[in-house]
C-alpha cells in the first residue's frame, strides 16, 4: 500500500482530518442510497458519482472497501415526517400497482442510470424491507435503555431524554433549546412527548399496505431507524465513513447518530462525508419542488430546458468539475461547456498513439502525477485533479506540434496519468468506444436486408426465407412493417 495522506473534511467535527481506517486495511463505507418511488434526476446523480470517486480512490490506495448502499423501500413518508402517507404507496397508489412493483420498477430504472453513469457496484445493498427484524431488535434495545418510549402501539425516540446525557444536534448545530422554542405541536403529533421526537415504529392505519407484524403493533419502521441497523450489521458497531447528500444531514443523520449512540453508548461513525446540492436558478434540485430533471431526460435531451441530449460522461464530467462540498447550479451553457472540456480530454488521450518518442524529454510527467495525487489527497479535490490533467492535454498538443519532446519511459508515464486518474479513478470512459463497431453492424444489417429485399422483389422466395432463417438462427429477428424491415437481437 502506498502512504495515506488522504484528508477528508469531517461534518461531524467541522474540520480537515487526516483519514485513519479503524483496521487497516480494510475500510468500512456506507452511503445513503435512494428512496425508489420515481425516476433519478440530476441529484441523486451527484452522490452516486462523487461516493464512487472515494470508493474508487480508497481502493486504488490499496483499502479494501466494504461499500455498503442502502435502499429505502418502507417508512419514507411525505414530507420527512412521521405523519402522512408514505411516499413509495403514494405513487403505488397512483399507479394502481402494488408497492413493491413501484420499487423494483424504479430500481431498475436507478441500476441502468447508475451502470450508464460507470458507477461501481457497492459490495452490499440491503432493503430496509428485508431489515425489518433488525429494526424491531434495535428499538427493543432502545426501550430497554429509556432512550425510546411507546404510546397507542407506535413507538417514538425521546430526544430530550437522550439530550440530558449526550448533545442531539452535534452533526447539524441545531440546539434542543432553540427546537422546542420553534416547534409547534401539529395535528396527529400530540402522542408524542415532544413534537421533535421522531418515530422508531409506527401503527399502520387499515389502509397501510406496507406493514409488518411487532410486539407493539402491526406497522412499520421510521426512516431514520434503517440506516443504523443497517451499517451496524454490515460494518460493525464502528466504522469508518458514512456518506450521503447534505439534505439528509438534519433530521436523517441527525436521528441516526442519537439512535446509534443511544443504543451502543458510543458514536459508531467516524467520519461524515456530505456532498452538496445541484440547484437550478439558485433552488435545490428536487423531486418535492417539481423542479427536477430526470437522468433518462439528459441523456436523451427529452425536456423543455433542454435544447440537446447530454451523454452520461458528459454528466459526471460536469459533477466532477465541482468540489463535492460546494453548489453546483444547473443550466445548459454549463453542460455544453463540460462536453467540450470531455471532448477535449479524451481527444488528448487518443493523441497519445500518434506520438512518437524522441531520445530525451522536455517535459516532466512526475511531477504531474504527483500534483494530481495532492489535489486527490485535499478532500477528493476532483475539479483540481482535473486542471492538472489538462495541463497533461496541453503537454499532449505541445508534443504533437512538436514543441516539446518525450522519451520512451515519459511516454508510458503519460499513458499511465491519463488512465490512472481518467479511467481508473474518476471513473470517465471514451463512449465512442464501440460505436464504430456498432455502426459497422447497422450497415452490414441494411445490406443483408436490401438483398433479401431484392429477392422477394424477384420472387425468389426460397433465397428470401433462408436470409430470415439464417438470420433468426444467428439470434436476430426481421419484423416486415408497413415503412420497411425492422431488426432486433433476440
Amino acid at each position: 500500500m502506498m502512504q495515506n495522506n488522504l484528508i477528508i473534511y469531517n461534518s461531524l467535527t467541522k474540520k480537515k482530518e487526516l483519514f485513519k481506517p479503524l483496521n487497516e486495511p480494510f475500510v468500512g463505507l456506507y452511503v445513503c442510497g435512494p428512496t425508489v418511488y420515481s425516476d433519478a434526476h440530476l441529484g441523486h446523480a451527484r452522490p452516486a458519482v462523487i461516493f464512487d470517486l472515494l470508493y474508487r480512490y480508497l481502493t486504488h490506495l490499496g483499502y479494501k472497501v466494504r461499500y455498503v448502499r442502502n435502499i429505502t423501500d418502507v417508512g419514507h413518508l411525505e414530507n420527512d415526517a412521521d405523519e402522512g402517507e408514505d411516499k413509495i404507496e403514494k405513487k403505488a397508489r397512483l399507479e394502481h400497482i402494488e408497492p413493491m412493483e413501484v420499487v423494483q420498477k424504479y430500481l431498475n430504472t436507478y441500476y441502468r442510470n447508475m451502470e450508464q453513469l460507470n458507477t461501481l457496484h457497492p459490495s452490499i445493498e440491503p432493503r430496509a424491507s428485508g431489515h425489518i427484524i433488525e429494526q424491531q431488535e434495535f428499538i427493543k434495545t432502545l426501550l430497554e435503555k429509556g432512550y425510546a418510549y411507546e404510546v397507542n402501539g407506535s413507538v417514538y425516540f425521546d430526544v430530550a431524554g437522550y439530550n440530558e446525557k449526550y448533545r442531539y444536534g452535534k452533526l447539524s448545530g441545531r440546539v434542543l433549546e432553540e427546537l422546542q422554542n420553534n416547534t409547534r405541536v401539529l395535528e396527529g403529533q400530540d402522542e408524542k412527548r415532544n413534537p421533535f421526537d421522531f418515530a422508531l415504529w409506527k401503527k399502520a392505519s387499515p389502509e397501510h399496505l406496507m406493514n409488518w407484524p411487532s410486539k407493539w403493533s402491526t406497522g412499520y419502521p421510521g426512516w431514520h431507524l434503517e440506516c443504523s441497523a443497517m451499517s451496524i450489521k454490515y460494518l460493525g458497531e464502528e466504522f469508518d465513513i458514512h456518506g450521503g447528500g447534505m439534505d439528509l444531514l438534519f433530521p436523517h443523520h441527525e436521528c441516526e447518530i442519537a439512535q446509534s449512540t443511544a443504543a451502543l453508548g458510543k458514536e459508531s461513525v467516524r467520519y461524515w462525508i456530505h456532498n452538496n446540492m445541484i440547484t437550478i436558478n439558485g433552488q435545490k434540485m428536487a423531486r418535492s419542488l417539481g423542479n427536477f430533471i430526470t437522468l433518462d431526460q439528459l441523456f436523451s435531451g427529452n425536456h423543455l430546458v433542454l435544447e440537446q441530449p447530454y451523454s452520461p460522461m458528459t454528466i459526471r464530467f460536469f459533477i466532477l468539475q465541482a468540489h463535492y462540498r460546494s453548489t453546483v447550479d444547473f443550466s445548459k451553457e454549463a453542460l455544453q461547456a463540460a462536453e467540450k472540456g470531455l471532448q477535449k480530454l479524451l481527444k488528448a488521450i487518443e493523441n497519445l498513439n500518434k506520438i512518437k518518442p524522441c531520445a530525451s524529454s522536455t517535459v516532466d510527467i512526475d511531477i504531474l502525477k504527483k500534483r494530481c495525487y495532492e489535489a486527490l489527497d485535499d478532500d477528493l479535490n476532483s475539479p483540481i485533479t482535473l486542471s492538472h490533467l489538462f495541463d497533461g492535454v496541453r503537454i499532449v498538443n505541445s508534443l504533437i506540434d512538436g514543441t516539446a519532446k518525450i522519451d520512451e519511459s515519459g511516454l508510458k508515464a503519460l499513458h499511465e496519468l491519463f488512465d490512472t486518474f481518467v479511467f481508473d479513478i474518476l471513473g470517465l470512459k471514451d463512449e465512442s468506444a464501440g460505436a464504430g463497431d456498432e455502426k459497422l453492424t447497422d450497415d452490414l444489417m441494411k445490406i443483408i436486408i436490401d438483398l433479401r429485399q431484392d429477392a422477394k422483389d424477384k420472387k425468389e422466395w426460397a433465397a428470401s426465407d433462408k436470409i430470415r432463417n439464417e438470420l433468426k438462427n444467428a439470434g436476430i429477428v426481421l419484423k416486415d412493417m408497413k415503412d420497411g424491415v425492422e431488426w432486433e437481437k433476440e
